[in-house]
């Protein structure tokens, strides 16, 4: 199958993973799982997870732009809608149809019991479960961006995921950090409450560990992930244990793996060698000099490698900065526009 370059032309699916934090409904719904814990010393729960400035918008846009090639792109939330419709009406008529909503009780069908749940690591362990998804698919974080026209073979090459990222070596020290702080704060100072935070990192080892592997892990940063869904399902289907301790928890728990790496350490054991660098600009503006948002933009409008663009914590940034951002990539959503209809 490997050699059969017709894999190339099976249809991919977009999924993206949005809430919107500002709902009082959702901010209801998190209130009465908190069980009378305070909500900042809880790091899976923290309110800035949770918060939308509309980047939503402009991640299905930017698919819609520069991958023509979707077939369908899903929008994964908990009875929420982000409201698309007229701007995709407005800039893609002909794309309406390929744009879905999908539920949480959809995708956590048999699992009902574990919603409602605040943790991406739990909903990223279900988006294979769609109605319908394409085998191979990209799953895009909502504060995720295509800034340029991408191909099919950016992600799958004869059927497999491209791996964005590379190899580092088991993080002993972070783990070591992690036991310790835990140490700390529940046996010395008495908080029973304390949870360490869920590192990135650790979350990613954990993924490695599991998957088999014990002195090296395959690190990724923030660009939209290719997935095949058959490796989640076949996974989860011979560990219905694991995968029932992993999406029990509500927030976002140290002791989850990451999901989305532990795919990639499963592609990898089993002799995928499609992996290439990043291609990514990652921008996390808060509490940066003035002039960090114009940097990071002319470092994209220089480095044409450059693909993708992540922007973590947009709401921790003031409307100024915000403003520039999206009114950058609105000029890059129209300028390509301009040049596709000539």
């Amino acid at each position: 199958m490997e050699n059969d370059s017709a894999n190339d032309n099976q249809a991919i699916d977009v999924v993206i993973s949005w809430v919107d934090g500002n709902d009082p409904d959702h901010q209801k719904k998190v209130d009465a799982h908190l069980d009378n814990r305070v909500r900042k010393f809880i790091p899976g729960a923290h309110p800035t997870r949770f918060r939308s400035v509309n980047e939503i918008k402009y991640c299905v846009l930017s698919v819609f732009t520069f991958a023509p090639f979707v077939r369908n792109v899903y929008v994964v939330s908990d009875e929420q809608n982000p409201g698309l419709y007229d701007d995709i009406r407005r800039y893609f008529p002909d794309r309406l149809q390929s744009f879905k909503v999908v539920d949480h009780k959809e995708i956590f069908k048999g699992y009902e019991k574990y919603l409602p749940t605040f943790s991406s690591r739990t909903i990223e362990s279900m988006i294979w479960r769609i109605d319908g998804l394409s085998d191979n698919f990209i799953y895009f974080n909502d504060d995720s961006f295509l800034i340029r026209k991408t191909e099919t073979s950016d992600f799958f090459i004869r059927g497999k995921p491209v791996l964005r990222g590379g190899w580092l070596p088991s993080p002993w020290p972070r783990t070591l950090w992690a036991a310790f702080q835990n140490l700390i704060q529940k046996s010395l100072l008495r908080n029973k409450d304390f949870q360490p935070k869920p590192s990135y990192h650790l979350g990613q080892w954990l993924a490695a560990k599991l998957a088999g592997f014990r002195f090296r892990y395959f690190y990724f940063n923030h660009t939209p992930y290719s997935i095949n869904k058959h490796t989640a399902k076949h996974f989860f289907e011979k560990k219905p244990g694991f995968f029932e301790d992993h999406v029990q928890h509500r927030f976002k728990n140290h002791k989850q793996v990451n999901f989305i790496s532990l795919l990639y350490h499963i592609e990898l054991k089993s002799g995928n060698k499609y992996i290439s660098r990043p291609d990514v600009a990652y921008v996390n503006p808060t509490g940066r000099s003035e002039g960090y948002i114009d940097k990071k933009i002319e470092l994209c409008k220089r480095e044409e490698r450059i693909k993708f663009l992540c922007v973590q914590s947009m709401d921790l940034c003031n409307k100024e900065e915000q403003d520039k951002v999206f009114m950058w990539l609105e000029e890059l959503f129209q300028k390509s526009r301009s040049v596709a209809n000539h």
